[in-house]
């Protein structure tokens, strides 16, 4: 029972020291200049590694730093703070370059 709770443990530790990516749905995205902003916005975090936007999809994506995360409600309050609202958040494993090709095949 113990060796299991410690496997269980270390399982945990190591899927949140891995670099994940954040999915925001947002509402408020109509140009490329909130597009731009909401990139400038994000990549003022020191855990952010790169970010995504997509107005059709009204898709924010975030990748963090390996070992790094940022808060749903920090995300939340940078999004709101520069007027736009933030329907929905979703952690995956998702890479931006799997989410990049997908908006890019959408918009074929």
């Amino acid at each position: 029972m113990k060796k299991t709770l410690i496997a269980i443990a270390l399982t945990v530790l190591v899927t949140a020291a891995q670099a994940g990516t954040i999915e925001m749905k947002v509402y408020g995205l109509v140009c490329g200049f909130c597009a731009q902003g909401i990139e400038k916005t994000l990549r003022k975090n020191p855990a952010t590694a790169d970010v995504v936007v997509s107005l059709e999809n009204k898709l924010v994506a975030v990748s963090t730093r390996d070992g790094q995360d940022i808060s749903d409600s920090d995300l939340t309050k940078a999004l709101t703070d520069s007027g736009y609202d933030v329907k929905a958040i979703t952690r995956t494993q998702r890479s931006l370059a799997d989410i990049r090709a997908e908006l890019g095949k959408a918009g074929k």
